[in-house]
């Protein structure tokens, strides 16, 4: 790199970048982020599809330098990528949809704190370097390595402003509940990641329920969109309960078990609704065991329960989000990793 020659207007000029400046991948620098992992820099963690391009731990550590990573995010970078790259996540299918979805990463345990991963106020937005670095390493890697480009290896029609970084962690000392990982029987210092393929939020604001049916009626108003892909297939949906909200749910006497189970029996429609518009197809219901002769017949917008991913995050306020899914096969994945 000469003085004539600017970095970052370099970088920026070849397909290498998300459209931000990104940090210059020295050699010194390089050096540095591989120091924060044990693992062989030439040891292969996966094919990054569609491209299938190698992701080796000096390449992840690369694209987690240009994202602005710290070193110590490192071992969450190749946590999450690895737990993406598990066949029945089919990161190949969202790399190439029209849809506008992202791999939504969700940390738990010590390690997360540890490092600053934030789950309070403002989680899914800017001004938290943990969350939009991690984040941002993944969309690098799926852009250079995986040549999902819009209009290359991308037909996504919007995209989503998930795909520049989608990463956040509970709001732990907020919530009235268990985490996440610690419901599906992790020990609470364990360090775990789940992923699962979902739209950006869509806020349920609600300043009025200070009971939870009422509450959790309208937001499973909220789930049951009729254009949402959860309605017509069996897709994953994250909601971000906010600690205002899995408070008022608590103090009534309601486990986070008991809140998710009460969601999947709320969030529904009829068949005759759905035939007025969205995504109603009768071989689609045929496939969901939904008959498309009887309009009265209820369609669950959650197929299984396993597939509804409720945390606590965000500040406190009146509102929850609610993350729809991918209509194109994938399964949430979730395990530990290691630090």
């Amino acid at each position: 790199m000469t003085d004539e020659v600017d970095e970052f207007e370099f970088f920026l000029n070849k397909p290498w970048s998300d459209g931000l400046p990104v940090v210059t991948p020295t050699e010194a620098r390089v050096a540095r982020m591989l120091a924060a992992t044990q693992r062989d820099p030439a040891e292969l963690v996966g094919l990054i599809p569609p491209a299938m391009e190698p992701a080796t731990v000096r390449t992840v550590a690369i694209h987690a330098l240009m994202a602005g990573c710290k070193p110590e995010y490192l071992p969450v970078v190749l946590g999450g990528l690895t737990q993406m790259l598990r066949e029945e996540f089919n990161l190949n299918g969202v790399q190439g949809t029209m849809h506008g979805v992202a791999p939504l990463m969700i940390v738990n345990g010590p390690y997360a704190k540890q490092i600053g991963i934030h789950g309070g106020n403002g989680c899914f937005g800017p001004g938290f370097r943990a969350n939009a670095s991690i984040g941002r390493a993944i969309r690098l890697m799926l852009l250079n390595l995986g040549g999902g480009i819009p209009g290359v290896g991308s037909a996504t029609v919007f995209s989503t402003p998930l795909r520049y970084t989608a990463c956040l962690t509970e709001n732990t000392e907020r919530s009235p509940w268990e985490t996440l990982a610690m419901a599906r029987d992790y020990a609470a210092d364990d360090n775990v990641i789940t992923c699962a393929m979902v739209e950006s939020p869509r806020l349920c604001y609600d300043d009025v329920s200070q009971e939870p049916e009422r509450l959790l009626t309208g937001i499973a108003d909220s789930m049951a969109a009729m254009s949402s892909w959860n309605m017509h297939v069996r897709s994953d949906m994250v909601i971000a309960m906010g600690p205002e909200q899995a408070t008022i749910c608590a103090r009534a006497g309601l486990s986070r078990a008991d809140v998710q189970r009460r969601l999947c029996e709320l969030a529904q429609r009829k068949v005759g609704d759905l035939k007025r518009g969205g995504n109603w197809r009768r071989e689609r219901a045929l496939k969901i065991n939904v008959d498309p002769d009887d309009d009265e017949c209820l369609v669950p917008v959650i197929k299984d329960p396993r597939d509804l991913h409720l945390i606590v995050a965000g500040g406190w306020g009146p509102l929850t989000a609610v993350c729809h899914g991918w209509g194109g096969g994938s399964r949430a994945v979730h395990g530990h990793y290691a630090v």
